[in-house]
């Protein structure tokens, strides 16, 4: 059905965060095909909550396996033309998913559109670092320091799943920034210059909290885009030197922990491009 958006939201024990997302999602100003809610092995009232509260939400509960394995689920379970990804700590303003199709009804060639976002952290509003800034077009490159997509931005047309690939399960942080450097690697994408997410931080849960060093995922990501030779040469010569600089950065704070032998194999690992440029 054209332009019909299925929402996919991954939550794990965020019963007390879920009603949140989900009245931003049906309080959007246009309705969704469906919502779908991947409950990955939550020990909280998460499934009991739902059925009492929303009802027509379709559920799916599994065994703990991670945010990627959920996403991928629930985009695998959907049938919309596209996916409007959702955490289940963070909300939408209601005019989201209808400002992000009229911006891609502009140009029909684009499969993605994110947008910009406020931030809340522990309650109270901050601001974005200019690193964070957000935009459109061909942003490999930008992709490349950190993740420069936020997953609940992001309106995704279901054919790029077919194409690309999904969210990688093997991954335990750092899944969003390698799914934006494999889509930008070879596609623009459209952008709306508004802030049409609420995104939530500072909670214990978060996977930046519970995973240290998350430069160690984004070299794994790095490392795959360079083996997939989908580069041009400009983009290739930016991956190599952020491959570059980030191992330097993290291979330092290995060695200040003794953690000798990890680095020499991960410089073992990265030989080919660390020998290439220096940061």
């Amino acid at each position: 059905m054209k332009d019909s958006i299925s929402v996919v939201i991954p939550t794990y024990n965020r019963c007390h965060t879920l009603a949140r997302a989900l009245d931003s999602v049906l309080e959007q100003s246009i309705t969704p095909l469906e919502i779908i809610v991947i409950d990955d092995g939550s020990t909280d009232n998460t499934g009991e909550f739902l059925k009492a509260n929303f009802p027509d939400v379709k559920h799916y509960r599994q065994s703990n396996h991670g945010v990627s394995h959920a996403r991928n689920r629930g985009i695998e379970s959907s049938q919309g033309e596209w996916i409007a990804l959702l955490d289940s700590d963070d909300a939408w303003y209601p005019g989201k998913l209808e400002a992000q199709l009229r911006e891609l009804h502009n140009d029909n060639n684009l499969r993605l559109c994110h947008s910009d976002e406020h931030w809340i952290r522990n309650g109270k509003r901050v601001n974005q670092r200019h690193r964070h800034e957000k935009r459109g077009g061909r942003i490999f490159q930008h992709c490349l320091p950190l993740c420069a997509i936020s997953p609940s931005s992001a309106l995704i047309h279901r054919d790029v799943f077919t194409d690309i690939g999904y969210f990688d399960e093997d991954l335990p942080a750092c899944e969003d920034y390698d799914f934006w450097l494999r889509l930008t690697s070879r596609e623009p994408v459209a952008y709306c210059d508004a802030p049409l997410v609420i995104k939530h931080g500072g909670h214990a849960d978060q996977l930046s909290r519970k995973f240290m060093a998350m430069d160690r995922f984004r070299l794994v990501a790095l490392e795959k885009i360079l083996l997939a030779n989908v580069l041009n040469e400009s983009d290739e010569h930016a991956a190599v030197q952020m491959l570059v600089e980030k191992f330097s950065v993290y291979s330092a704070g290995a060695m200040k922990r003794g953690r000798t032998a990890e680095v020499a194999s991960l410089r073992q690992r990265y030989s080919r491009w660390l020998t290439r440029y220096t940061a």
